[in-house]
């Protein structure tokens, strides 16, 4: 099997390490020139919760050449258009399309490479771009070797090809076939929705947006409009962990202080965390918004279901793309407080 890590950053690097120290025949693909010098002269490095090494074969995309068997797609959202349209020479009938991105990308990957091509895929695990050639893995190495991913067929079904995929992921850490791999997308993007999408309009940690009263009511209307608009798309969210995750949605106002106690002890842990889409306002790139938050409001199309909290998000993390600036909390949060105060 001949396989392809198109968009090898943080989280490709480490992939195609342990797929190549697995014997597998893989390409590294990324635009960053220098990164993919280093991964050939030097090979791939891991450092973190483990210390790793893999001798690696690592190409810029016009470097591309034959057919793919397998791509693990780990670009992000933003580039899918030209990324997969040059991908489509290099695919043959039956190579499969594995979609690892934030988000919901599947059907906007489909309509470009063929549904019978998309399976669906979650990353289960963390890492940080230290330097060409190195990444980090910022999960504890067991559990990472427990859980790195899941997979699924669009349609749930428990195909021989997703069977074979898991073997060639379960050389990089543990993987599992879900029948509901979308809705394991829909939940990890209400959480992204209400923490990664806040802590970028407010320029806050996690744990800022738990402990702010305005904050923490805020991601529970986020929340509550992303498992709203779901379900108008025939959604069923999964359960994350034992976490349900629909058990955030609003049936009225008086739920919202259980919603805000479910939110505060779940988002524990994660309290140190800054979003990337943060990080990249900072370094003055464009971000994913569109792709996270901006989801819920374009699903939201046609339903009837108002989705101002999540318009709100987006509205301000574009406002700082735009005007190359990084958001102020005490500023920003004011607009969400007024946001609450106009549905009283």
């Amino acid at each position: 099997m001949r396989i392809a890590v198109l968009g090898a950053g943080s989280l490709g690097t480490i992939v195609g390490a342990y797929l190549a120290a697995g014997g597998v025949d893989v390409e590294l693909i990324d635009t960053y020139k220098e990164h993919v010098d280093m991964l050939n002269q030097e090979g791939a490095k891991v450092t973190g919760t483990t210390e790793f090494h893999a001798k690696v074969k690592a190409i810029t995309p016009e470097n591309k050449s034959g057919k793919y068997d397998l791509v693990l797609l780990l670009t992000k959202q933003l580039y899918n258009d030209s990324v997969l349209t040059e991908l489509l020479p290099f695919l043959k009938e039956d190579s499969v399309v594995c979609s690892l991105q934030n988000g919901i990308p599947e059907k906007n990957v489909a309509s470009i490479v063929g549904e019978e091509r998309v399976i669906a895929g979650s990353v289960e695990f963390g890492a940080t771009f230290i330097a060409p050639g190195v990444s980090q893995l910022t999960i504890e190495y067991s559990q990472f070797k427990e859980y790195a991913f899941q997979i699924g067929e669009l349609n749930g079904e428990i195909t021989e090809r997703i069977q074979q995929i898991k073997k060639v992921l379960d050389l990089v850490g543990g993987t599992h076939i879900s029948d509901n791999l979308v809705g394991t997308k829909w939940s990890k993007l209400l959480i992204n929705n209400a923490f990664s999408g806040l802590s970028a309009a407010l320029n806050s940690e996690y744990g800022t947006i738990l402990d702010h009263e305005i904050g923490i009511v805020s991601a529970v209307h986020i929340a509550d409009e992303t498992i709203k608009v779901g379900h108008a798309n025939g959604i069923k969210f999964a359960t994350m962990g034992k976490f349900e995750i629909e058990s955030l949605e609003l049936t009225s106002e008086n739920d919202i202080p259980a919603r805000i106690q479910t939110l505060r002890v779940s988002m524990e842990p994660s309290r140190l965390l800054r979003a990337s889409m943060l990080q990249d306002l900072e370094k003055k790139r464009q971000t994913e918004i569109d792709y996270i938050n901006g989801v819920v409001p374009k699903m939201a199309k046609g339903t009837g279901i108002p989705t101002p909290f999540n318009d709100l998000v987006v509205k301000q993390v574009k406002h700082a793309e735009q005007s190359q600036t990084v958001p102020t909390f005490d500023t920003n949060i004011k607009a969400f407080e007024q946001l609450l105060n106009n549905k009283h």
